[in-house]
């Protein structure tokens, strides 16, 4: 055996992937086509439910620095902007940071946890049997090795070789309109143009290294396929038809166009072989969400193959990834058809004035607080809320753990999610339990952390709870409000059993 688990794909989603199940001690070997890691950054973006996973990973200081964060996001373009500092978490901003600089981070700490990552080596094929997977890879130089592991998990894109190999279909609907962005060195606008370029929807945007970039939709190259490259000639031609000026721009760093291609997978597990990010949702890149969405398929499926590959996982917990993602993947691929298709119908003749009507309309219910909460809940992927097991369970399972600063005897912790650094279930007692530890030490003790609370900060969600179980990616397994000791303990043990495996 080669190693536990093969990560395909180098990209944020598989190196978060990998540093989770290295965290979890699993072993772990990433495969990457790209002989070097990449240049050029497609996303900009961590919202916030990203940024919150990094905090509770202690990492996030490695990604502050470098970024610049924006306290509110766009929908769809409308001039009305979905206000995220309003949103109940410590981190209510998008950090605008290039993908490279995501990706250069997690690498640094995937090595830091023991990954092997394996550039240059090419899948072509997995195959699975009752043991394990195989995946035959070209390597650098030429040539063919075969890497087995007892699970792969694709994470190389929206052509996945690894989702194609293991027959999971991926229906959705073809590419209808095409977009285009380009990093300039030089940008040498005239008084007012770029101000001018936004008003026509035109995404102007300072990059690091002095580039900038632009991001456009041109009404008359909008059917042009992804495939064909873009010049520079063309990209001037346009701008300048859109914005009547084209900025001054020259020394392209990059040139791409990108399409509204938009694919859900059918299942993300197939047996051995599963599936994140990309390779499990493709969807145009309206508000930002693509990469986000990734890490958190990443968060979610590192602790629950690494309970699986450690022995002690409960039934049915590997198949909760597909069960809790999948419906996540739906929401996201949905509501990036709604905004490409109000962009697209802006274009078009014959639609363009009921479509400013209706963009008017959308800007004007953005307005109210509560639309542009429920939207900019969706958007942060703070309002992420996987469906409990049971019908009775509390209100606040399933939901992400509030962040609450405590203070808890024999913890240097002050607030919830620095508990979760090492990846383990939290299990906090709010109404002061001194006896907790001693009772989950004796059969969770291995995987779970417990917490007897001294005092923490007072947060609605939390009224009336006594103790609350967190999972390793910040979602609440189980809470009760009971104040019956005997009555606690046995729901403790029942959820324990349920999400933490038998006691050993």
């Amino acid at each position: 055996m080669n190693t536990d688990v093969i990560v395909v794909g180098a990209g944020p989603t598989g190196l978060m992937l990998a540093c989770e199940l290295a965290l979890a001690g699993v072993r772990t070997r990433i495969l990457e086509r790209r002989t070097e890691p990449q240049r050029d950054s497609r996303a900009l973006s961590l919202h916030p439910r990203s940024v919150e996973l990094m905090d509770q990973r202690g990492l996030l200081d490695r990604f502050l620095p470098l970024g610049r964060t924006v306290p509110g996001w766009h929908f769809a373009g409308l001039p009305t902007q979905l206000d995220f500092s309003t949103l109940d978490s410590r981190h209510g901003y998008t950090l605008f940071l290039a993908q490279a600089r995501t990706e250069t981070i997690l690498e640094e700490r995937a090595h830091e946890l023991g990954v092997e990552i394996s550039r240059g080596y090419e899948a072509l094929g997995v195959s699975q049997d009752g043991d394990g997977v195989e995946v035959e890879a070209r390597v650098p130089g030429g040539g063919t090795e075969t890497v087995r592991g007892l699970y792969t998990v694709g994470c190389d894109g929206g052509r996945s070789v690894v989702r194609q190999a293991a027959g999971i279909d991926f229906p959705g609907t073809d590419e209808t309109l095409t977009g285009v962005l380009g990093d300039f060195a030089v940008v040498d606008p005239e008084p007012g143009a770029l101000d001018a370029a936004r008003a026509r929807g035109v995404i102007v945007a300072p990059l690091e290294g002095g580039l900038t970039r632009f991001v456009y939709l041109d009404p008359e190259r909008i059917r042009v396929p992804a495939r064909e490259p873009v010049t520079l000639e063309e990209f001037r031609t346009s701008l300048t038809r859109i914005t009547g000026s084209d900025c001054g721009i020259a020394e392209p760093r990059w040139l791409s166009r990108f399409g509204n291609a938009t694919r859900l997978a059918e299942s993300y597990r197939s047996g051995r072989i599963l599936l994140a990010g990309d390779a499990a949702h493709i969807h145009f890149p309206a508000a930002g969400q693509g990469l986000n969405t990734g890490l958190q398929d990443a968060m979610n499926l590192g602790w629950k193959l690494a309970a699986v590959m450690g022995g002690w996982a409960p039934p049915g917990l590997l198949d909760s990834y597909d069960g809790e993602r999948r419906p996540v993947g739906q929401s996201v691929t949905e509501n990036t058809e709604v905004q490409t298709l109000l962009a697209e119908l802006t274009l078009v003749g014959q639609y363009q004035r009921p479509a400013a009507a209706l963009r008017k309309l959308l800007d004007h219910l953005l307005g109210m607080a509560e639309v542009n909460r429920r939207l900019a809940d969706q958007v942060s992927a703070l309002g992420t809320h996987y469906p409990p097991a049971a019908s009775d369970a509390d209100p606040l399972v399933g939901r992400r753990m509030p962040d609450v600063g405590l203070a808890a005897a024999g913890s240097e912790a002050t607030r919830v999610y620095e508990l979760l650094a090492q990846g383990r279930f939290i299990l906090l007692a709010l109404a002061g339990d001194p006896a907790l530890r001693e009772a989950v030490d004796a059969g969770w003790g291995s995987r779970v952390t417990a917490v007897t609370v001294d005092e923490y900060d007072e947060h609605a969600d939390l009224d009336g709870v006594t103790e609350v179980l967190v999972r390793p990616d910040g979602h609440v397994a189980w809470a009760t409000r009971t104040t019956d000791a005997a009555a606690r303990s046995d729901e403790r043990v029942q959820a324990l059993t349920a999400w933490a495996g038998a006691p050993s």
